[in-house]
C-alpha cells in the first residue's frame, strides 16, 4: 500500500474557524423562529453557500447575530442535523454535512461517451473472458428447465439451493453460518440498507470512516440516522477514535469497508479487526461489515462477524469481483434477525431477484465465479503497476488489487480546479466531497481502473491526470492556490 504520511491524521485541535456566515431571516405568517433558522439553514446548504465541513457558528454567536434566544439556535442545529444536514462533532463544533446530491451523481458518471476517458465510477474490471461468460450461462438458461427458479416467489431470503451455495463462498471469505442467517440481496448496497434497517432508528448515530463509499451517506439521508465519520490511517478506523466516541455515548452502529475502502484503499490487518470487535463487543454497538471487495484479498484475514456473533452483520457480493452486472449478494445476519431481516426485505423488494441468483449459484458450484475472480485480480494488478508507473507520488493511498487509486492534490491546485480541468481534458474523475463523512480527511482525487478500459486508454487517460496534476491551474483559478 502506498500513502502519504498522515494524510489521513485526525485534526490535534479544532482547526477551523467558523464560517463568516449572516442569513437573512424571513418568518413567514404563523412559523417558529426555529423552524425559519433551519429553513435558511437548509436553503444555504443546497445552495453551495454553505459547503460540506463548514463550520457553523456556535449557538451563542449565532443567537446574538440574529437577535435570537440560545435555545432557538438550538434547536434549529438539531433539526438540520435530524434531517441530516448538520453534524455535531464532541469537542469541536457543528459542520455541513457532506450529502449526496445530484451534484455528487454528477461527479461519477453512469455512462461514458466515446470522447471521455471514465476514470470515476468504480466497477470491476469487464474483459472478453465476462462477456463469453456471461453469453454462455444465458444460452445454457434458455436451453435448460427454468422452472427452480423462474417461478417460485417465496421463501423470501433467498432459495434453499442459492442460500446453500452461498454458505460455500462466505466460507471461502472467514464467514461460517447457517442457511438460516444468510439472505440472498440485489447487491451489497442493498444489502447495508437491509442491515441497518434492522437496528437503526432515525435519530441514531451510525459510526463509519472518515472517507466512506457514498452510499452509506446516502442511506444516513434516507434513513435519518447522524453518520460520524473516525479518523483512520492505512489501516481505516483508528481504534482510539472508536473508543473515544464509543465513550461518549448514543453510538448504536459502525459501518465500515475493512477491506479495500472506497475510496482509499485500505486494508485492515488481522490485528486492527480484533480490536474494532472487542471495542463494539464492550460497548454494545452492532458492526456493519462491508466487504464487497473482500474476495479479492487472498490473505487470511479474520472476519469482524465471526467474533460478533451477536452483533454482526456481514455483507458481500459479486458486483465488484465477478461481473459488475451480477448485482448479487448475501447478508449476514445475528441469528435473533433472520425474521426481521427478511420482513424489511420483503417490504422493500419482496426478495433478491431468483434469476441472477440462479447465475451467481451456478457459477459458484461450476467454478467460473472463481476463474472470474482470478481474472479480476490479475488485472487489479496489472492496472496499478500501471497507475505507480505513471502517477508515482502522487498516489496518495492505494492497494495492489484495489480497484481505484486516491490521489493527493498539489499544494498550488483545488480539487475543484483539477476536476474541471481534467473535465476539459476529457478525463473524468471524482473529487472527495462525495465520500467525507468526518473531519481529518485530507482530501483528495479519487480514480477507478475497472471497466472496459484496455491498458492503451487506461495508460492514456492516466497520462493525462499526470500532466494535469503538474501544470499550473489557469488563470481563472488563480483563487486556489495557496
Amino acid at each position: 500500500m502506498r500513502r502519504q504520511a498522515n494524510s489521513f491524521a485526525p485534526d490535534p485541535v479544532p482547526a477551523t474557524k467558523p464560517v463568516a456566515w449572516q442569513p437573512s431571516l424571513t418568518k413567514q405568517k404563523g412559523e417558529t423562529k426555529h423552524a425559519a433558522l433551519t429553513g435558511r439553514i437548509i436553503a444555504d446548504i443546497d445552495a453551495g453557500v454553505l459547503k460540506p465541513m463548514d463550520r457553523m457558528p456556535t449557538h451563542r454567536d449565532l443567537a446574538r447575530e440574529l437577535g435570537l434566544s440560545v435555545q432557538t439556535v438550538s434547536l434549529s442545529y438539531k433539526e438540520a442535523e435530524r434531517l441530516g444536514y448538520l453534524s455535531g462533532e464532541i469537542g469541536r463544533g457543528t459542520f455541513v454535512k457532506a450529502r449526496v446530491t445530484d451534484r455528487a451523481g454528477r461527479m461519477m458518471l453512469d455512462h461514458s461517451p466515446n470522447e471521455v476517458l471514465d476514470l470515476s465510477i468504480i466497477r470491476g474490471v469487464y474483459l472478453d473472458a465476462h462477456e463469453n461468460a456471461s453469453r454462455e450461462i444465458l444460452r445454457e438458461l434458455a436451453d435448460g428447465d427454468n422452472a427452480s427458479f423462474m417461478r417460485p416467489c417465496r421463501p423470501i431470503a433467498g432459495l434453499d439451493r442459492h442460500r446453500e451455495t452461498a454458505r460455500i463462498w462466505l466460507r471461502m471469505l472467514g464467514v461460517t453460518a447457517g442457511a438460516e442467517r444468510i439472505l440472498v440481496t440485489n447487491g451489497a448496497a442493498h444489502g447495508i440498507f437491509l442491515a441497518l434497517s434492522c437496528v437503526v432508528r432515525s435519530g441514531d448515530v451510525v459510526l463509519c470512516e472518515n472517507l466512506t463509499d457514498h452510499g452509506i451517506i446516502g442511506l444516513s439521508n434516507i434513513l435519518g440516522f447522524s453518520l460520524k465519520g473516525l479518523s483512520t490511517d492505512e489501516e481505516g478506523i483508528l481504534p482510539d477514535a472508536l473508543e473515544a466516541a464509543c465513550s461518549a455515548g448514543g453510538v448504536r452502529a459502525l459501518a465500515l469497508i475493512p477491506t479495500l475502502n472506497n475510496p482509499t484503499g485500505h486494508v485492515a490487518g488481522a490485528a486492527r479487526r480484533r480490536e474494532i470487535a472487542a471495542i463494539a463487543k464492550r460497548h454494545g454497538i452492532f458492526v456493519i461489515e462491508d466487504e464487497v471487495y473482500r474476495p479479492m484479498i487472498e490473505e487470511d484475514l479474520p472476519s469482524i462477524t465471526e467474533m460478533l456473533p451477536d452483533l454482526g452483520f456481514f455483507v458481500t457480493s459479486f458486483t465488484k469481483t465477478v461481473l459488475t452486472g451480477l448485482r448479487v449478494g448475501y447478508l449476514v445476519v445475528p441469528p435473533a434477525y433472520s425474521i426481521r431481516a427478511a420482513s424489511i426485505l420483503r417490504v422493500s423488494s419482496w426478495s433478491g431477484t431468483y434469476l441472477t441468483g440462479e447465475i451467481a449459484t451456478r457459477w459458484v458450484e461450476n467454478g467460473t465465479a472463481q476463474r472470474l475472480l482470478e481474472i479480476q485480480r490479475e488485472e487489479a494488478r496489472a492496472r496499478q503497476m500501471i497507475a505507480t508507473e505513471i502517477l508515482g507520488d502522487h498516489i496518495a493511498s492505494s492497494h495492489p488489487l484495489a480497484l481505484c487509486a486516491w490521489l493527493k492534490v498539489p499544494p498550488h491546485w483545488s480539487e475543484e480546479g483539477l476536476v474541471r480541468s481534467l473535465t476539459n481534458q476529457n478525463v473524468a474523475v471524482t473529487p472527495s466531497e462525495p465520500f467525507i463523512a468526518g473531519p481529518g480527511h485530507g482530501g483528495g482525487i479519487r480514480i477507478c481502473l475497472g471497466g472496459r478500459l484496455n491498458h492503451a486508454t487506461l495508460t492514456k487517460a492516466l497520462t493525462t491526470v499526470r500532466q494535469v496534476f503538474e501544470q499550473l491551474p489557469p488563470v481563472y483559478d488563480i483563487g486556489s492556490i495557496g
